[in-house]
Parts: structure tokens; C-alpha cells; sequence
């Protein structure tokens, strides 16, 4: 167990993880108080790597749970092995017959058979699934429920009951609780609200993307091979893209890895057009790259000047409409607040129509009626 905050950001940095003093303080808290911890944020800024770190500083073995849309509490609490249950039934069928060999109706049958239920419904045949696993650990371990945001609202319920007392029902066996209360971290990418029972029970702790100066020190514990003025640059420039309204702005990771992309090609120089090369590194759809294009030579450069859309490399016959205003929704060209509306992407209510390129209500209406015709 750390014994102070300053243990928990040493333990986290030797293996590899920078935290401030806000997380640092949280993690330790969470040790102390056997609370788990719900870490919201957007995608890519380390929730994930929290979990894995922490396993590996304090040597716990690390049980993950990855959730997604229609999973169900089988998958995250247990299941009974049906296969085996048959293969025994099948291996025994001479004994169940002895067993009711002298029955006198079907009735008396069943009720002998019934007796024997406990047979099959017992710890041999249970196939625990990561939560239950964790509760019935002989060791210590670190329970990583990973982007709980995507899961139903159904399996938040069947989490209450771990979260809250570290224990697990099995109707056919009885409760199994936790001899050594299980460090649990869940993590959300906000593509949701949580339910309001879940986040009572939890520290929480919201993980944006760090200050320029922690995240070149991310990238400088990585070893990147990138010189310390070509990372601090290239750390800058990343900022810059957040500030753009990208549908995925780039993480931290996407930040290691272009700083190692640049460090194999060897570059010495940081350009427009060495980024512009190797930007889909960081920038993965095709609208954010023509943004980030667009954005590249002011944010290496702001008093440079570049020619209107001289991005042929990138040219995926996408025509620009320069005379319409609705051509392509250049946002820095209405003058957008980039930061203003990233933020605003973490407000309950945050998603409207098109977000994510769903279909907007009016596309689809038009494309029923086209179906129609």
C-alpha cells in the first residue's frame, strides 16, 4: 500500500507514467479508501494505461473487462459450462438410470433427479468471467472495466452490487465476496452519461489532455529517439490540431507515435511539409486531414503563407467548392473557437445529429424518400 502521494507518482513513473498531482493524489486515495475509481475523458489520454501501470507497480495481477453495446452479465460475471454439464450427464447416464431404475412414475423420477440438481450447479461447472474472477481471487488484482460508456445500462446495474461491497451473487451457489478487495478502475469516453447510482459509488476523476509541459515529458519517458527541441515543437503542434474541431482530436499515444515516425525518417527539421507527409499518424479521417493540412503551416509557422490548397498528395478527388459557402465545412474559416467546442463535447446533451458522421435526421428523411421513388 503507498504510504503518500510522492509514492504513488514515483511507483507510476518507473513504469512509465507521468502523473500530476491531481491524479497521483486520487490513485492514492483510491488504495487507501478501497473505493473504485471512474476516470472519464476523451479517448487516448491514458485511462486505459492507468489500470496497466498500476497492476504493474504494485504488482497485482491485471483483469480486464472490455464492454461494448449489447454484453451481457454472462460475459462479465459468470456462466455455466453447458458443454460440460452435457459431457458428464452423458458420461454418467448409467448411474442417473440406477438412480431411477425403481421409481415408481415419472413424478418420483423427476424428484429423484431433482435432488441430484446441486450436482450440476456446482463450482465445477462455474466458468467465472472477470468480475466474478476478481472476487474470487486468492491474490490481489487490479480490475480494469474498460469504456463502461459503451455498455448497456443493464450491466451498470449488475455492477452495483461489485462496486459497492466487493461481492458477487450466484443464485444457484450464493454470494462469494473478496478477501482482498480488488483495486477496480473504470474508465468512459463520455459517449454517454453514467448512471447517477454508479458514479455514487466510485471516486471520480476527469482526465482531459495534459498541459504542454507534462506531455512532453510523456513523450520524452517514451523514448522516442525524437530530439528534446524537435518534441517540444512537435508537442505544440499537436496542441494546435486539438484546437481544431476534429471528430477525433489526436491523443497522447498518436503523439508518441508521430515523434517516433519522425525519429526512423531521420528528420532533422520540423516543416509543414515533413507533417504534412506523416500526419495521418496522428489524423485519422479524411475531413480532419484536409483541416489539419489546411492548419499545418501556421501552426509550424504562424506568419508563414502557403499556397491555397496545395495538398496533392492527399487527393482523393474530393473537390473544394470555394464560391458556396456549404462547399466543405472549413470551420476555421467561420472563425470557430476550436477549444470552445471541444469542450462543449463534454456537456450532458453534447450530441446532436451527425455526430460521429451518424446520419443526420434530415439525410435520412431524404434518403427514405428517395428509396420511396
Amino acid at each position: 500500500m503507498f504510504t503518500s502521494v510522492e509514492q504513488v507518482r514515483e511507483a507510476l513513473a518507473g513504469e512509465g507514467y507521468v502523473a500530476d498531482e491531481r491524479l497521483a493524489t486520487t490513485v492514492f486515495l483510491q488504495t487507501r479508501l478501497d473505493k473504485p475509481l471512474l476516470i472519464e475523458g476523451p479517448a487516448g489520454v491514458g485511462k486505459t494505461e492507468l489500470a496497466k501501470v498500476l497492476a504493474a507497480a504494485t504488482g497485482r495481477r491485471l483483469l480486464r473487462l472490455q464492454c461494448y453495446e449489447g454484453q451481457d452479465e454472462t460475459k462479465a460475471l459468470y456462466e455455466w459450462d453447458y458443454g460440460k454439464q452435457l459431457l458428464y450427464t452423458q458420461i454418467l447416464r448409467e448411474k442417473i438410470g440406477q438412480l431411477v431404475a425403481d421409481a415408481t412414475d415419472l413424478d418420483e423420477a423427476v424428484e429423484r433427479i431433482g435432488t441430484q440438481e446441486s450436482v450440476f450447479f456446482s463450482d465445477r461447472f462455474l466458468a467465472p468471467r472477470p468480475l466474478l474472477e476478481a472476487v474470487r481471487s486468492d491474490e490481489p488484482v487490479v480490475l480494469l472495466i474498460d469504456e463502461i460508456d459503451r455498455a448497456d445500462e443493464a450491466l451498470e446495474a449488475v455492477l452495483l452490487e461489485l462496486l459497492g461491497e466487493y461481492q458477487v451473487s450466484v443464485p444457484e451457489l450464493g454470494t462469494f465476496t473478496a478477501n482482498h478487495a480488488p483495486y477496480v478502475i473504470l474508465t468512459s469516453n463520455n459517449t454517454r452519461d453514467l448512471a447517477a447510482a454508479l458514479k455514487r459509488r466510485c471516486l471520480h476523476l476527469f482526465l482531459d489532455y495534459p498541459a504542454a509541459e507534462r506531455e512532453l515529458q510523456i513523450v520524452q519517458s517514451k523514448n522516442t529517439g525524437l530530439s528534446d527541441a524537435l518534441a517540444t515543437q512537435l508537442v505544440e503542434v499537436v496542441r494546435g490540431l486539438r484546437e481544431l474541431e476534429l471528430r477525433k482530436a489526436p491523443s497522447i499515444s498518436e503523439t508518441i507515435d508521430w515523434a517516433r515516425t519522425l525519429a526512423v525518417l531521420g528528420v532533422a527539421d520540423l516543416s509543414a511539409q515533413v507533417l504534412s507527409d506523416t500526419v495521418s499518424v496522428v489524423v485519422k479521417y479524411d475531413k480532419d486531414v484536409r483541416k489539419a493540412l489546411d492548419a499545418l503551416p501556421r501552426l509550424v509557422d504562424p506568419n508563414a503563407t502557403v499556397s491555397e490548397h496545395k495538398h496533392n498528395h492527399h487527393d482523393h478527388g474530393h473537390h473544394h467548392d470555394h464560391d458556396h459557402p456549404h462547399g466543405h465545412d472549413h470551420d476555421h474559416d467561420h472563425g470557430d473557437d476550436g477549444r470552445a467546442a471541444r469542450l462543449a463535447k463534454d456537456k450532458p446533451g453534447r450530441f446532436t445529429d451527425g455526430y460521429y458522421g451518424t446520419p443526420k435526421r434530415s439525410e435520412t428523411a431524404t434518403l427514405g424518400r428517395r428509396r420511396a421513388l
